[in-house]
């Protein structure tokens, strides 16, 4: 009897529609470098090891920005200012490029190439837009020239520059690229993007791959369904104004998924990824009903559905077999096969394995597989499903992950106590689920895409635009005009579906943040705008806004309750020298990606006033313990005047500097040096004269700490800290703000 244990990898191909409704250019290059970088090679990697059959799941808003790509007729911002000349390029173009060109992990993908090291320790740490003004001077034609080729030749996989003679050329070449090699580069991007469907379709008839899809625009089923669905996960959440509840776009986004597969892979899905692992009892009947066999989402959903805990040891291996099966749930006469993920064997992938040696990282998952199949009595009727990001995690291994895989594909080809499947080819016992808890793969909840003041603002906006196109199509139904705006109308509901995607709601809120929230912001607020415009109303002016500015300015969760005077010596002196301080928590302020502890390098930041001064301490993660590695970060005050502190810390060793924004604003100028120290923390002290701030006034701040090898943090993730200075009778007012 094969009494193998069957594990299903899936991975989760997905990019948000980054076009611009109105130019009909691509705000972001990302769909583009991930087709150069990951969509295809993830698939093509298995021509070497077809016995390890996975699940590939492309989301169908990708997949049409892929064809756009392929086609050679997509355009983005970055690819056009790529194109350009470098002789000819404007000082905004020159601008972007400083700013956003260096957007890869500098150790894998930008150091290995002196010249792009070089280029990018000119700049600067910084990717700020006056600093990038104030640097290109120091930029000649050829840098550009040499910056435009690397950028994009970074963001093509390995292993597809290796095999390809032009791309190895250029990537030995390294520096001093000519105009021809740069249109030569980008030609053969469009080309890459072309081979990408291709292979997985090949992959697919070869049966070694299944592929499955998403709804079109990546949208939180359960939300559309019903917004209040959220509120078994999160009972006390402040949920939009008005009731979000249309099951009827939850199945137009779910059926036009269901067709552009077909139309890409010639037969229906027969499994479907719901966006973000969300699920709830109302869309069950929605999947099902349009013949989708299995959908999956996260343990933690199976845990709250069966109402058992998840048990595991100290090194994350579960004692708990049910979350190792494939369960049937039925809803309104419809009934689909589910499976759950496990969420440790996944994150290892997604999160820490990229720290590790390869070999041992891909030995230390095998081994996980085998106490998994050890504890099972019969391995063969089980299945461990690992599900995560197909495309994110790769920068941040050597080689972009091809030495990971091949070394865990290599252990998996022929193991005889584990078989590698699609999850659709495993026909074993399912166990039925009576009723499942609503939530997505994260926390097992919504709270990523509703509840927060912004998220909210958002819904309201598609909501109040939803129901002004309904009226519209309504009034325009039966008059002799419908002819002529019937096909505004179905764009305008294009315009609807693409505002429901998740992404959207993924940057907005505290919990995450990039280089590219503004571009968010101003990119889902065009496709609200464009609703009424293509039915002829005027847009409501609070579009002209952007949603986060309601909620940029952040308070502590700590405040100061009292004067302090620390000795600045790197040392906790005494219990009561920060006793009255008010402090950062990292649990508010200092993860800018969604896995709470993903590397990083501090704590909680402490600080509190003197009269005359401005105090910070900042202490390290404790898993850290005494920290001797160099690392350096920059508070930036942007009220009451543009004030810049560089503070270089390693080991006990430290300095910090002030600097003003000289008068032209064309650069920093170095005004002082300040007292700072460091040992088992890193204490600093800026004079309130230095920031030209007075009693009673407001300081508005934010901190960027670079750990080098322990990540880039922001404190907070977006927006600015306000700190309020206090008046000479604080103490006596027991002053709160």
């Amino acid at each position: 009897m094969d009494r193998k244990l069957n594990v299903a990898f899936l991975w989760h191909m997905h990019q948000p529609l980054y076009k611009d409704p109105a130019t009909g250019e691509y705000t972001l290059p990302w769909v583009l470098f991930h087709a150069t970088k990951d969509y295809y090679d993830m698939a093509a990697i298995l021509d070497e090891f077809p016995q390890v059959h996975q699940t590939f799941n492309l989301v169908p808003c990708l997949i049409e920005q892929i064809n756009e790509y392929a086609s050679g007729k997509a355009k983005d911002k970055y690819r056009r200012i790529s194109s350009v000349k470098a002789a000819e390029l404007s000082s905004e173009d020159k601008a972007f490029m400083l700013q956003y060109f260096f957007q890869a992990n500098w150790d894998n993908m930008i150091k290995p190439i002196p010249r792009y090291w070089d280029l990018l320790k000119k700049r600067g740490i910084s990717n700020d837009r006056d600093e990038a003004f104030s640097v290109m001077r120091w930029f000649s034609e050829q840098d550009f020239l040499d910056l435009q080729v690397l950028f994009n030749l970074i963001w093509i996989d390995p292993l597809i520059r290796q095999n390809d003679k032009y791309l190895t050329f250029l990537y030995s070449k390294g520096a001093n690229f000519t105009e021809d090699e740069k249109a030569k580069l980008l030609d053969k991007q469009t080309e890459i993007a072309g081979m990408v469907l291709a292979k997985y379709a090949e992959l697919r008839d070869k049966g070694i791959i299944e592929v499955s899809t998403t709804p079109y625009y990546h949208p939180i089923l359960p939300l559309l369904c019903d917004s209040d669905s959220a509120k078994e996960a999160m009972p006390g959440a402040t949920l939009p104004k008005a009731r979000f509840q249309h099951p009827e776009d939850a199945l137009a986004q779910i059926r036009r998924g269901v067709e552009l597969y077909q139309k890409t892979f010639g037969e229906k899905p027969l499994g479907m990824w719901p966006s973000e692992g969300s699920v709830s009892m109302d869309m069950i009947p929605l999947v099902a009903g349009e013949g989708v066999n299995w959908i999956a989402t996260d343990e933690e959903i199976l845990s709250n559905s069966l109402k058992r805990p998840v048990r595991r040891d100290s090194l994350g291996n579960c004692y708990d077999p049910f979350i190792y099966k494939p369960y049937v749930v039925e809803s309104g006469g419809k009934s689909i096969n589910i499976i759950f993920r496990d969420h440790v064997l996944s994150d290892l992938i997604g999160f820490d394995y990229a720290k590790m040696d390869a070999n041992h990282a891909a030995s230390d998952f095998v081994g996980r597989l085998n106490h998994i199949h050890g504890m099972l009595e019969e391995p063969q009727e089980h299945l461990v499903s690992i599900i995560l990001d197909g495309e994110n995690a790769w920068e941040h291994f050597r080689n972009d992950g091809r030495d990971f895989l091949a070394a865990l594909y290599s252990k998996l080809a022929h193991h005889t106590k584990l078989k590698c499947v699609t999850v659709i080819s495993t026909r074993k016992k399912r166990e039925k689920i009576e009723t499942l808890f609503p939530g997505s793969w994260i926390s097992h909840n919504f709270r990523i895409w509703i509840g927060h003041v912004e998220d909210n603002t958002a819904w309201d906006f598609i909501k109040d635009a939803r129901d002004a196109l309904v009226e519209y199509e309504a009034a325009m139904k039966d008059t002799p005009e419908y002819e002529l705006v019937k096909d505004a109308i179905t764009e305008a509901w294009e315009e609807i579906y693409t505002s429901e995607g998740s992404d959207w709601f993924w940057w907005y809120g505290e919990e995450h943040s990039s280089m590219s929230d503004e571009d968010f912001d101003s990119l889902f607020r065009r496709h609200i705008k464009r609703v009424y415009v293509l039915i002829s109303m005027e847009p409501p002016e609070a579009l002209e806004f952007p949603i986060s500015s309601e909620i940029k300015i952040y308070r502590p969760p700590v405040e100061p309750t009292a004067f302090i005077n620390p000795v600045i010596d790197g040392q906790v002196t005494n219990y009561f020298e920060w006793l009255s301080s008010g402090r950062l928590e990292r649990t508010y302020f200092g993860s800018a990606m969604h896995k709470e502890i993903q590397g990083g390098l501090i704590d909680s930041i402490s600080y509190g006033f003197s009269k005359d001064a401005i105090f910070f301490r900042f202490d390290y993660l404790p898993e850290l313990g005494e920290y001797k590695k160099p690392w350096n970060a920059t508070i930036s005050f942007t009220q009451p005047k543009h004030v810049r502190v560089s503070i270089e810390v390693e080991g006990t060793g430290a300095k910090a500097t002030l600097h003003e924004k000289a008068p032209d604003k064309d650069k920093w100028v170095e005004k002082a040096a300040l007292d700072i120290a460091s040992e088992n923390v890193v204490e600093l002290s800026i004079p309130f004269s230095s920031l030209g701030v007075g009693r009673g006034e407001e300081i508005r701040l934010f901190i960027n700490i670079n750990g080098n090898e322990r990540g880039v943090e922001r404190w907070p993730v977006k927006g600015y800290l306000l700190f309020a200075v206090p008046t000479d009778d604080f103490e006596q007012q027991d002053w709160i703000v």
